[in-house]
């Protein structure tokens, strides 16, 4: 196949001749005419609604029953990560799934997402966890703290802020890797975050809570009036957000590649699910090499 073929071709018009190919695009991005439309913003900002919705939902609820002593602590913690992992999987190319003030700014600062969309997502991020709180606290009333993020008993706020800042910056790498070029995992990405969310809740959710997130810190503040340590769950995640941005520059470079702009901007801007799977089709063919996996010029027998 040319290069001025393979330039022409649009993976959603392949239904008759590849239909597996087709089913699964339909499946994973819905109908192309509604998701390709830029003016469906709302749809986006309503995808990050409900999902930061479901994520605190579950992450304060799971706090204020376990210390209520309803459930265990391995329960309260990895319910987040299962429920970040389904959220990416049914919804995360409309909008990314960033459910997290802290992965919108990172995914802004590598260049894979608008910055003119930046306050939007925060703005609806914090509504959806506040939603989530104050729903908790129509059916539990006002306990616990709602599932508040507080350093554990025993432990400052210094300590706690240390530890936000290092899940954090792991967390988002892990979130910046799986969007990456070089990495290019698809719909696996949603087994990366939600089990590091959950793995990071089993060891050290006794010394922070493990928030990694202002937003999931804010809802059960705001919706309970208790602001106690909050700040170490806003500066926490943030700093270590840009830790991650680091990070990611000096394993793979700049970002702004299609693939990355696409996970972290979901595929309803323009254009972006036929350049994210030419991409792709030139990655399986050898015509294109991710930065980060190897130098054509270096490949044996010159290729």
């Amino acid at each position: 196949m040319s290069d001025a073929t393979a330039q022409k071709i649009d993976p959603a018009t392949l239904g008759a001749t590849f239909p597996r190919t087709h089913h699964v695009l339909w499946l994973e991005f819905g109908d192309r005419k509604d998701f390709d439309d830029p003016r469906r913003e709302w749809r986006r900002l309503f995808s990050e609604l409900l999902g930061t919705f479901a994520l605190v939902l579950a992450a304060a609820g799971g706090g204020l029953l376990h210390a209520e002593g309803q459930i265990s602590l391995p329960a309260a913690v990895v319910a987040p990560g299962l429920m970040v992992m389904a959220i990416i999987l049914f919804m995360g190319a409309i909008s990314g799934a960033h459910l997290n003030p802290a992965v919108s700014l990172a995914f802004a600062l590598r260049g894979d997402f608008p910055w003119k969309r930046v306050p939007g997502y925060i703005i609806i991020q914090l509504v959806g966890a506040t939603l989530a709180c104050l729903f908790l606290r129509l059916v539990f009333g006002n306990i616990e703290h709602l599932g508040a993020t507080l350093p554990g008993a025993g432990y400052k706020n210094w300590q706690a802020l240390l530890m936000e800042i290092v899940l954090t910056a792991l967390l988002v790498s892990v979130i910046l890797g799986t969007a990456s070029a070089a990495q290019n995992v698809g719909a696996i990405a949603a087994l990366g975050v939600g089990g590091y969310i959950a793995l990071a809740g089993l060891w050290a959710a006794p010394v922070s809570g493990v928030s990694m997130n202002p937003a999931r810190s804010f809802g059960p503040a705001l919706a309970s009036g208790d602001w106690t340590s909050y700040w170490v769950y806003l500066v926490g995640p943030i700093a270590g957000a840009l830790i991650a941005v680091g990070f990611a520059f000096v394993l793979r470079g700049r970002g702004g590649d299609v693939i990355s702009r696409a996970a972290g901007s979901g595929v309803l801007d323009e254009g972006a699910l036929v350049a994210k799977a030419k991409l792709s089709q030139d990655i399986d063919q050898g015509k294109v090499v991710p930065d980060g996996i190897a130098d054509p010029d270096t490949q044996p027998g010159g290729q």
